[in-house]
């Protein structure tokens, strides 16, 4: 029984350092996305909301990650709770944010598109 609460022990260790390992990580990317679309913006690159919605759904990832790790150690209903609706609200932000690349891609390919034609009738 001794050795089982001393692997249960190792295992909260564990994933704590894990999950504090996955929120800094998920912490430093968005913010370093954070500085680079304001580098963009500066220089008014034309892709700054594809860079800066890649950098920001990549460090949201990180951060599910932890809440995903978190689960492993809750153990009462409240907690569940509390993690369960932490990863809702980070996946339907990770799916905008998806989404918006998507829509974002698709933009630009139409643009080069219109481009493209628009050069060959010239």
């Amino acid at each position: 029984m001794e050795i089982l609460k001393v692997l249960e022990e190792m295992l909260r260790h564990v994933v704590d350092m894990a999950i504090v390992g996955f929120e800094f990580v998920g912490v430093f990317v968005i913010i370093l996305a954070g500085l680079k679309g304001i580098r963009d913006y500066v220089k008014k690159s034309p892709q700054i909301r594809l860079n800066l919605a890649i950098g920001m759904a990549l460090g949201l990832e990180f951060k599910l990650g932890s809440e995903i790790l978190r689960t492993v150690i809750v153990r009462d209903l409240a907690e569940i709770a509390t993690v369960a609706a932490i990863i809702i609200l980070r996946a339907a932000l990770t799916f905008l944010i998806h989404w918006e690349i998507k829509e974002e891609k698709a933009d630009e390919e139409e643009l080069k598109r219109l481009e493209t034609s628009s050069a060959d009738k010239i």
